[in-house]
């Protein structure tokens, strides 16, 4: 139920006190409507899925993984071992050479297009899995994770008997075992983004997702065995980083696809450089929104709030750095402060919810350590201090910092945190000067209404993906990745495909 008034109003019913009050603004109360967890059945204990069994870890080891929006522990998870990767390798080769490489392309995209009718007829579990392992808000588990989830199986179904227009009059051939590592960010889609291409490809898969989001990959392997995909072809072992650094050692395995953080994807670059070993790499960001004076602001202000805002940041793509021409910078400072003094942080599971919860302690803790030092750095820092935050949780309210200089700690480093740093711009070549100051290369966003003038400015950018008039927008038939520090390699669309294939000529 909605119930609106105006400032005035509510001064002379304190009974009806805003949850979110915004000074100046019609401010709007809603009733809380809560998800229901009922719908997912969450385990006291998980094991480790390997050749198509559960099985315990070494010594049984365990670690807890958290509510983020409670701190309170969800379920009690396997910690796998050199030993247990070496099992889950070993059970994936045997997959690929008794049986996987041989299946036919038809085969496989059945077993593709199984699995993504699976996902949508349990999507409902699975956004409530993930918003309660993750904190990011009910609606955009429901609204975007999943469904992308869904459609990556379906695109890459399409493509398993139609491999040879992928690289047309050239031969090739699947890898064998390809380890893949995914965060914390979008557990259940970047499990999809890497396991899709796999399969397609005739290829097995090992996968270790995040040890603060394991839920969601392990409530997958469940899928996988109803979709009938053979034991062994895909294999999902939980861990930290020493689980994902045996993985990618191992010599057993020809292909390594990893999504984090730029420090440990530069280990990694170095230590399967000298092997024969496949690698791509989709590293961190810093991308830029740049908003000419010419643009539609409203539109651009809201993009800006759906870039950092709405995913607290949690994007490697998340547009942390807003350029704009001077001209309208105070038209937009006062439409953004406006903007964000609405936004509802609090219970991921309410379906009102636009910020949650922040995925862990250390995380937040990350986020706070850099607000400090922006605030110590100068800069005209902003945060609507009347939003009120959970008692218990990570939660961090949306901010920004205004007159920010690009040699400043926030302008160079990625914050995955809902804070924005804003700079201002004369011409569209300080523009992308300004824009392109950054070792990171994966995104960015123009606003203009010239088309010309985006299409030149584009062409300027070092980025791997560059969206005009909206942010954050993805399909599975386009490609992602970066430049520079951003990553190597490309996921989605056909490009997607051709890690995952040895070609000849």
């Amino acid at each position: 139920m909605l119930d609106i008034h105006s400032t005035a109003e509510r001064n002379k019913s304190p009974a009806k006190k805003a949850s979110y009050p915004a000074q100046g603004l019609f401010q709007a109360n809603y009733d809380p409507s809560i998800e229901s967890d009922k719908v997912v059945k969450i385990r006291a204990t998980y094991e480790l899925f390997i050749d198509g069994k559960w099985t315990p870890a070494e010594g049984g080891k365990t670690f807890l993984t958290l509510n983020p929006a409670t701190g309170k522990p969800l379920a009690q998870i396997a910690e796998a071992s050199s030993k247990d990767v070496d099992r889950a390798v070993q059970a994936a080769k045997r997959a690929y050479e008794k049986s996987w490489r041989s299946t036919s392309g038809r085969d496989r995209g059945r077993i593709l297009f199984r699995i993504a009718r699976i996902l949508q007829e349990r999507a409902r579990e699975f956004a409530v899995l993930e918003t309660l392992d993750n904190g990011k808000p009910i609606r955009e588990s429901r609204e975007i994770d999943i469904p992308l989830a869904a459609a990556h199986f379906f695109y890459y179904a399409g493509w398993a008997d139609k491999l040879e227009y992928a690289v047309p009059g050239q031969r090739f051939q699947s890898l064998g075992v390809a380890g893949q590592i995914i965060p914390w960010n979008f557990p259940l889609l970047m499990a999809a983004w890497k396991i899709a291409p796999a399969l397609a490809t005739g290829n097995t898969v090992v996968l270790k997702p995040a040890e603060t989001t394991p839920l969601t990959a392990l409530l997958l392997a469940e899928v996988l065995q109803e979709a009938g995909l053979p034991d062994g072809v895909v294999n999902i072992i939980t861990g930290a980083s020493q689980t994902g650094a045996a993985l990618v050692a191992h010599p057993d395995v020809s292909k390594i696809a990893f999504t984090g953080s730029t420090e440990i994807g530069k280990s990694i670059a170095r230590q399967v450089a000298g092997t024969s070993k496949k690698l791509t790499l989709e590293l961190g960001g810093k991308s830029a929104h740049l908003i000419f004076e010419d643009a539609a602001i409203d539109q651009a202000v809201e993009g800006i709030v759906q870039g950092i805002y709405f995913n607290q940041g949690h994007v490697c793509c998340a547009g942390s750095r807003l350029l704009v021409e001077e001209s309208i910078l105070e038209t937009i400072l006062s439409k953004l402060k406006r903007r964000i003094r609405t936004l509802r942080v609090g219970n991921p599971m309410d379906k009102n919810t636009d910020l949650g919860a922040i995925n862990s302690s250390e995380q937040l803790q990350k986020i706070q350590t850099l607000v400090a030092l922006g605030k110590e750095e100068g800069g005209d820092f902003y945060e609507p201090e009347s939003t009120p935050l959970p008692t218990e949780g990570y939660f961090h309210r949306p901010c920004f910092f205004s007159s920010v200089p690009a040699s400043s700690t926030l302008s160079r480093v990625e914050i995955f945190g809902p804070v924005l740093t804003i700079s201002t711009f004369r011409t569209p070549e300080e523009a992308v000067q300004k824009a392109n100051d950054t070792p990171y290369g994966l995104a960015a966003g123009i606003w203009s209404d010239k088309g010309g003038k985006i299409q030149k400015v584009a062409r300027g950018l070092k980025a791997g993906v560059i969206w005009a008039n909206t942010y954050n927008k993805f399909d599975p038939c386009s490609p992602f990745g970066g430049y520079f520090e951003s990553g190597w390699g490309r996921e989605g669309g056909r490009h997607g495909l051709l890690p995952y294939l040895e070609v000849q000529s």
